[in-house]
């Protein structure tokens, strides 16, 4: 599979009515009601690139959690947005949205295909430094979700590598892409702090620009986009792992005199 282009992803400026995008256009809150958070990547995704969030706030109170998925409907060619990912924004046609569940989303295998991305994790899950999904290779560092730097941060981090929290937990990481299959033909999966949890929807057409979909609904009320590599570190990377391995913590890059650009970037992995 050809290199990925390992761009800056960031949510378009189309989204649902109670969305508010931050300036940096990474962090996605709902900051109205239930529903009316439906959002999109600003560019189409590459075939085996993932759109990766973490969920930074929850909201009691309410029934139901993240939905994602794909959609081959441009944004920019909505009058309104939909006020639900599911049924409003399926109903359209080209999208395939499923809400965030560990054990209901799998699609059946194929006659003669073995099942993939089964939940049991093989013996060298902690140790990979890659997720592979088909021919496309994923770095793992990014993608289990982790704690904020406290008291027990080590006990929540152990959490997240096991998988032993909620899928929809605060600080699980979340994505979905899109293999290749047959030709002009994907596969989607969403993958959940590291896991590949499987092909939820298969034969999806691959002539037109698939977005991926994340809606903000019910108890998720933030999410923030986490930015994946696929080759060498860039720049900014190697700046930010210098900045974060000259200090004693992390949430001390709050008071360094830097940009506040780069402030985001040390801070928000």
């Amino acid at each position: 599979m050809a290199a990925l282009s390992g761009c800056y992803m960031e949510f378009h400026q189309v989204h649902g009515t109670n969305v508010r995008i931050d300036p940096t256009g990474t962090q996605a809150t709902r900051v109205e009601s239930f529903a009316n958070g439906v959002c999109f990547s600003k560019q189409p995704l590459l075939p085996g690139e993932l759109f990766l969030v973490e969920i930074e706030e929850k909201e009691l109170g309410w029934c139901g959690h993240l939905r994602v998925g794909l959609t081959g409907i441009d944004p920019r060619s909505l009058a309104v947005v939909p006020e639900y990912s599911l049924p409003d924004l399926v109903s359209l046609g080209d999208s395939w949205i499923f809400a965030i569940t560990r054990n209901h989303n799998r699609a059946p295998p194929e006659e003669g295909e073995e099942e993939e991305g089964v939940s049991s994790r093989s013996k060298d899950f902690f140790t990979a430094s890659h997720l592979q999904i088909g021919s496309t290779r994923i770095p793992m560092d990014k993608l289990v979700g982790r704690s904020r730097p406290g008291r027990f941060s080590h006990i929540l981090d152990d959490l997240y590598k096991t998988n032993a929290l909620p899928p929809t937990a605060r600080r699980s990481r979340i994505g979905v892409l899109y293999v290749p299959r047959a030709p002009g033909t994907a596969d989607m999966h969403i993958v959940i702090n590291g896991e590949d949890m499987g092909p939820c929807s298969r034969g999806i057409p691959t002539h037109q620009p698939l977005y991926a979909v994340v809606d903000v609904f019910a108890a998720t009320k933030s999410v923030r986009v986490v930015q994946l590599e696929y080759g060498f570190p860039s720049l900014q990377t190697l700046c930010r792992q210098f900045i974060q391995k000259h200090i004693v913590h992390r949430t001390a890059i709050a008071w360094l005199d830097l940009p506040r650009l780069l402030k985001h970037v040390c801070m928000y992995d």
